[in-house]
């Protein structure tokens, strides 16, 4: 919230509660007009006088003084309510932030529904927690926030009224903020969202917004989190200081390559971000998704012939692929003679159990079940964990967990040309399924 915000808001307390000085003792002429509210009365032409000439006082040092001997020597005064605001907008004028948030706990322990007070309280509250002074509590922010937003069913004051857009900015930043510290982050974007859309220039809501919408980048979030998370970052990284901008856009475009699995279109994003303001209506339009599993297999077979995949693809495919595309490449490797590199997970004398992608070799996890017509001989059986050339024909496969079955195994030399033509497929990772 721009300090700015605060002054418009709090600053007219100087001005309205000087205007609405106290009634004068009886005796002076203390009739109201007609039509017009009786205010309150002071009795005692002394306290009378005494309030009056603080009130009335040019110098805000000299005003201060004169209020609180005022309020010193009149402690029960039917004005202390009233001097209360003007001395706490005296020191909030003179930029005494700690004696104007003391004069506002006071005023509000006496005026719980004093919405300046309340305002002022979460402001500075949040402002300097966020900022990392001491005297700031984030609890309190929140405390007050919430007090302020439960009066306003009683407030009628029409000057009130007329700034409660701004005083729900103050009230909203505050309770999202502390939200966002006690990792609340469904009720800290609900409360900052309006606010960060009202003050686009303001970084100390903006990022945080961002931050709460994705708080941990490891884990996936929803699609209308995860766009959120990627606009208000990249929002972020316009307005952030000068030392942490580059940053701060390097975390942006790492959640849109993160969620998008690419950073095609990036430049766009951010350039529209660093343009823009609010998030804009087609946000979840202009930052798509990752592709999904199936439609990253039926990338790959429209892409690439069946027979010239590697077994990676194979198992990406029969894995996550629709029954249509799974059918497809099923149809094309079946029975047909395949010559490839593994890594032995366990043998038997007539069956090997064989990692062929690089993830489940890495993972010592078998994904191939070689079987031979004849036991092979015990000393051209291969050593657990050893890599060794073979050939198989697929005969069946589960997809989850995936195992393909090849039958009609041979075990090759590594300098053997192969008896019959075979296709040759390689170890490669499998692709990354978002």
């Amino acid at each position: 919230m721009k300090t700015i915000l605060l002054s418009v808001v709090l600053g007219v307390t100087v001005v309205a509660v000087a205007q609405d000085t106290a009634q004068p003792a009886q005796g002076q002429s203390s009739a109201p007009a007609q039509g017009q509210s009786q205010g309150p009365v002071i009795k005692d032409p002394a306290e009378y006088n005494a309030y009056v000439a603080a009130v009335q006082q040019k110098d805000n040092n000299a005003k201060v003084s004169g209020l609180e001997a005022f309020l010193t020597q009149y402690p029960n005064s039917v004005m202390k309510n009233q001097a209360l605001e003007l001395l706490m907008g005296t020191y909030q004028q003179t930029n005494n932030a700690k004696k104007t948030m003391e004069t506002a706990a006071k005023l509000v322990a006496v005026d719980q529904c004093n919405m300046r007070a309340l305002a002022l309280l979460a402001f500075y509250n949040r402002s300097l927690a966020q900022n990392g002074d001491a005297s700031g509590n984030l609890g309190d922010a929140k405390k007050y926030a919430e007090q302020g937003q439960a009066c306003w069913p009683k407030i009628t004051d029409k000057d009130i009224l007329g700034m409660k857009g701004q005083m729900e900015q103050i009230f909203g930043s505050a309770i999202g903020i502390a939200d966002f510290q006690a990792k609340d982050f469904a009720g800290a974007t609900a409360a900052l969202k309006p606010v960060t859309d009202a003050n686009p220039q303001d970084f100390s809501v903006v990022y945080p917004l961002a931050l709460a919408y994705w708080p941990d980048p490891k884990t996936p979030a929803t699609p209308e989190n995860s766009v959120n998370a990627i606009w208000y970052a990249a929002r972020a990284s316009a307005i952030a200081p000068a030392q942490m901008q580059a940053q701060i856009e390097k975390y942006a475009r790492g959640l849109y390559v993160r969620y998008h699995a690419g950073d095609d279109g990036w430049p766009d994003v951010l350039a529209k971000a660093k343009a823009g303001t609010s998030a804009p209506p087609d946000l979840a339009t202009m930052i798509k998704p990752a592709p999904t599993p199936a439609e990253q297999a039926h990338k790959m077979i429209t892409e690439t012939a069946p027979d010239k995949m590697d077994f990676a693809q194979w198992e990406f495919v029969l894995t996550n692929g629709s029954q249509e595309d799974q059918d497809m490449v099923w149809n094309a490797i079946k029975g047909k003679a395949v010559q490839m590199n593994g890594t032995v997970i366990s043998t038997e004398p007539d069956t090997f159990m064989i990692a062929g992608s690089s993830d489940d070799i890495d993972a010592k996890k078998p994904d191939i079940t070689l079987k031979f017509e004849d036991k092979v001989p015990v000393k051209l059986i291969p050593k657990d964990g050893a890599s060794f050339d073979f050939q198989g024909e697929p005969a069946s496969y589960t997809p989850n967990p995936f195992m393909m079955v090849m039958e009609k195994g041979q075990l090759l030399r590594a300098k053997a040309a192969p008896a019959a033509p075979a296709h040759k497929a390689p170890v490669r990772k499998k692709p990354a399924a978002q």
